[in-house]
């Protein structure tokens, strides 16, 4: 029987694999690449989490692998290259959570702007009392930044079109007509970041845009700029957000992904007044976990049956 090696992870589960392949399916340590390799050995496919490293040196070791089927969008722990050419297919699950993430991204948006998890943190201390906060100002009339233009990003300009913003956005794989279809205008990141007075982070982790939000961003951002990451956390330099935050180089952040997931004790953003951090929550729902497993199951079947999974990643995609 063809085995499946699943991360020990809660996003990953593996009986509900186990109904969808006929295959036997190992739950295991892939936290790094040691235990990785121990587990993985002589499985014909990987189901990965976020934080499972598929470097080169890994790959290079599974000889009988097909697969490496991301439980999720992002492929950043993956190294697609290397998996091509050991002939591993590498695939995602690129849309089971764009309803969610696009909601999500709209509700830190809105904490942040109204300082709701401010004022509950306060009413729950004893205080009654809306000043504290201030200055809040009226959303109508205001510009918002999207980092990338990709499904989240478009979807979360959907759910904010009553709220009267105009909506700029940089993504250097999507044309001006297309964005202009959605009503949105197509600039540079540094004009992005001059006129926008709420940026939302949706790119992809690679070489190019890993740390694309440093100290030089943050200052070219408006002192009232909002700040949301529902991308990667490696997207943002976290010190550098911190000390933004802390100075009032811009007004708030809501973060739901972090550099390093949990985040250590004594993290600069977590406990900050003017951040709010969900617990890479985004992709939640119900419904988006029953498809997020339909469809790993779908590309691991396909795989193991030497066919072409239907959510297999291209390495020549200009994005990687």
């Amino acid at each position: 029987m063809q085995r499946v090696v699943v991360s020990d992870d809660p996003m990953v589960d593996a009986t509900l694999l186990r109904a969808e392949l006929d295959a036997e399916v190992i739950v295991a340590d892939t936290g790094d690449e040691g235990a990785l390799l121990a587990a993985a050995t002589g499985a014909e496919a990987l189901v990965v989490d976020v934080n499972t490293p598929v470097t080169a040196a890994v790959l290079d070791e599974l000889d009988e692998l097909r697969i490496v089927a991301r439980a999720g969008v992002g492929i950043d722990n993956i190294d697609v290259a290397v998996a091509a050419e050991n002939g591993v297919a590498v695939t995602n699950v690129p849309e089971y959570c764009t309803e969610e993430v696009a909601t999500h991204t709209v509700t830190l948006l809105l904490d942040c702007i109204r300082t709701v998890a401010a004022y509950d943190r306060d009413v729950r201390g004893g205080n009654w009392g809306w000043e504290r906060t201030r200055p809040v100002h009226r959303v109508r009339g205001r510009t918002l930044g999207l980092v990338s233009f990709g499904p989240i990003a478009r979807r979360a300009r959907e759910r904010l079109r009553g709220f009267d913003l105009d909506v700029v956005a940089y993504d250097p794989y999507v044309d001006a007509e297309t964005m202009a279809d959605a009503d949105v205008e197509k600039v540079a990141l540094d004009e992005l970041y001059d006129r926008a007075d709420y940026v939302s982070l949706h790119a992809p982790l690679t070489d190019d845009t890993r740390g694309m939000v440093d100290a030089a961003a943050l200052d070219a951002m408006r002192d009232n700029a909002v700040l949301v990451n529902t991308g990667r956390g490696g997207l943002i330099d976290e010190e550098a957000l911190a000390t933004a935050l802390t100075e009032g180089t811009i007004a708030g952040a809501g973060l739901d992904v972090l550099c390093d997931e949990p985040p250590s004790d004594g993290h600069p953003l977590v406990g900050l007044d003017n951040c709010v951090v969900t617990p890479h929550a985004g992709w939640y729902s119900e419904e988006a976990r029953e498809e997020l497993h339909a469809t790993v199951a779908t590309n691991v079947r396909a795989a193991l049956a030497g066919e072409t999974p239907p959510n297999y990643i291209d390495p020549e995609t200009g994005w990687l």
